[in-house]
C-alpha cells in the first residue's frame, strides 16, 4: 500500500506541479485575452443575473432543467468545499501570505475559463430520455469527432466519477467526521452515518431535490461563515493593513517582512496560491458544466455570465479564510489545514472556534458531496444508462460511511490523481471550441 501510495502521489504531485498549473493559467490568459476581459466587462451583468434570480424557494427544477439560481448554487455547492478553508490554510503554511496574491490571480484567470466551460455546456446540451443534461462529454464530443472524441469523453467520465463521486467524497466526509471528533469529541463514524443518510434522502430526490436544497444550503452557509470571518477580521482591523502589506510584498519577495514563513521561495508562494486556488475554485476541471448545461436561459452566454459569479464566490471565501489566519497572528504557528484554521479562530472565538469551523466544514463538506454526486450521476448515465444510477448511489453512501473513518492521506492522493487526469481532456474540448465561445461572445455583446 505504501509503494501504491507514493506512485500516485508522485503522478499527483507531477501533474498538478507542471501539467496543469501550465494548462489552466495557459487557458485562463487565453480566454482572458481572446473574449477582451470577460471577466470584467460582464462582471456587472453576471451580478444582476444572479441577485435578480436570488430565490430560498424559487420554482421547481425538473426534466426541462433549473433555473438559472439553482444550476449556480448547484456549481458552487461543489465549489465551495472543504479547501476554501483547508485550501487557503494549506497554501499560507506553506507558501506564506503572499500565496494569497497568487490565489487571486488564479480565481481572476479562473473567471474566464469557466465562462467559456458553461456557455459551451449551454450550447451543447442534450435532451436525453426527455431531460435536459450536458457537461464536458458532450462538449468533447462536438470538439473531436469519431474514436478519439470518444474516448476522451470516456476517460472524462471515469475520471470525474473516481475523483469526485467516490474518492472526493470520502475525503468531505472525512474532514466533517474529524473536525465533528476535534469538537464534540462525537465518534467518526456515528457521524458519518448520519451525514449518509441525509445524503442518501436527496440523492433519491434526483436534481429536483438536489437543486431544491442547494439553492437554499448555499445562501445559508455563505452568510454564516462570512459573518463569523468578519468579526474576527473587524476585531483584528488593526492588523489588515499589515496583513494586505505581507500579501502583496511577500508575492515577490517572501523573505522581505518579518513574520513570513521561513524557507518560503516566490516558487513556494506561487505554487502553492496558484494550485491551491484553482483546486478551490474548479475553473477547468470540467465539474461545474454539469450543472450549468442544466439552466434555463435565453443565451448560451447568459449562464456563462453567471458562471463567472461562481468563482468570485469561491474568491471571497478564499480572501476571508487569509485574512482570518493573518490578522491574527496565525501564520507562524507551524500549523497547517484545518488544525491552522481552527487555531486562528479560536484566537477570537476561544472554545468556539473549534465548534465554528466544524459547523462550517458540515455545511461546506456536505454541500460538496451534494454537488459532487450530482457530476459523477451525469457521466455514470452517460456511460452506463439511467439503470446505473441507483447502483452508483449506493456505492456512494457507503463511500461516506467508509471515508469518515479512514486515514484518508492515500484517498487523498487518489482523488487529486483522478482531479487532474479530468481536467486534461476537458480543456482540450474547451480550447477546441473557444472559436464556438468568441462567436457566442460577440453574438451575446450585440444583444446589450
Amino acid at each position: 500500500m505504501e509503494t501504491l501510495q507514493q506512485i500516485v502521489t508522485t503522478i499527483s504531485n507531477f501533474i498538478w506541479s507542471y501539467v496543469l498549473i501550465i494548462l489552466l493559467c495557459g487557458t485562463g490568459i487565453y480566454f482572458t485575452l481572446k473574449l477582451r476581459f470577460v471577466q470584467i466587462r460582464k462582471f456587472g451583468a453576471g451580478i444582476k443575473s444572479v441577485f435578480g434570480g436570488f430565490s430560498l424557494n424559487g420554482e421547481r427544477a425538473n426534466k426541462d432543467g433549473m433555473s438559472s439560481f439553482q444550476s449556480l448554487t448547484t456549481a458552487i455547492a461543489s465549489q465551495v468545499g472543504t479547501g476554501n478553508i483547508t485550501g487557503a490554510a494549506v497554501a499560507i503554511a506553506s507558501g506564506g501570505p503572499g500565496s494569497v496574491f497568487w490565489m487571486w490571480v488564479s480565481a481572476f484567470l479562473g473567471m474566464a475559463t469557466i465562462y467559456a466551460e458553461a456557455t459551451l455546456a449551454q450550447k451543447y446540451k442534450k435532451r436525453i430520455d426527455g431531460e435536459i443534461t450536458g457537461g464536458p462529454v458532450y462538449y468533447i464530443r462536438e470538439a473531436y469527432k469519431g474514436k478519439f472524441g470518444k474516448f476522451l469523453a470516456t476517460f472524462f467520465s471515469i475520471a470525474i466519477i473516481i475523483a469526485l463521486g467516490f474518492t472526493g467524497n470520502m475525503v468531505q466526509a472525512n474532514s466533517i467526521g474529524s473536525s465533528f471528533n476535534e469538537a464534540f469529541g462525537v465518534s467518526p463514524l456515528v457521524v458519518g452515518i448520519i451525514v449518509a443518510i441525509m445524503a442518501a434522502f436527496i440523492f433519491l430526490g434526483g436534481a429536483d431535490r438536489i437543486a431544491s436544497v442547494t439553492e437554499k444550503l448555499v445562501p445559508i452557509m455563505a452568510l454564516f461563515y462570512i459573518t463569523g470571518s468578519l468579526i474576527i477580521i473587524f476585531l483584528n482591523f488593526g492588523s489588515l493593513g499589515t496583513a494586505f502589506k505581507q500579501i502583496f510584498i511577500l508575492a515577490f519577495k517572501p523573505q522581505a517582512i518579518a513574520g513570513g514563513v521561513a524557507g518560503v521561495t516566490i516558487k513556494n508562494a506561487i505554487y502553492y496560491g496558484m494550485s491551491k486556488g484553482l483546486f478551490s475554485n474548479e475553473a477547468g476541471m470540467g465539474s461545474t458544466p454539469h450543472a450549468h448545461a442544466r439552466a434555463k436561459v435565453d443565451h448560451p452566454c447568459d449562464q456563462g455570465i453567471v458562471a463567472i459569479i461562481g468563482v468570485f464566490n469561491t474568491f471571497i471565501i478564499l480572501t476571508l479564510t487569509s485574512l482570518v489566519i493573518i490578522t491574527t497572528g496565525s501564520v507562524s504557528t507551524g500549523l497547517s489545514a484545518t488544525p491552522l484554521a481552527q487555531y486562528a479562530f479560536s484566537t477570537t472565538f476561544g472554545s468556539f472556534g473549534n465548534i465554528f469551523i466544524a459547523i462550517c466544514m458540515l455545511f461546506f463538506a456536505f454541500s460538496t458531496i451534494i454537488g459532487w454526486y450530482f457530476f459523477g450521476e451525469v457521466n455514470v448515465k452517460y456511460l452506463f444508462g439511467n439503470k446505473a444510477v441507483k447502483i452508483y448511489s449506493a456505492l456512494v453512501v457507503v463511500a461516506i460511511v467508509i471515508g469518515s473513518t479512514l486515514n484518508v492521506d492515500f484517498v487523498w492522493s487518489l482523488s487529486d490523481m483522478f482531479n487532474g487526469l479530468m481536467v486534461i481532456p476537458n480543456l482540450l474540448g474547451v480550447l477546441a471550441l473557444s472559436k464556438i465561445v468568441s462567436e457566442l461572445t460577440k453574438e451575446h455583446d450585440k444583444r446589450k
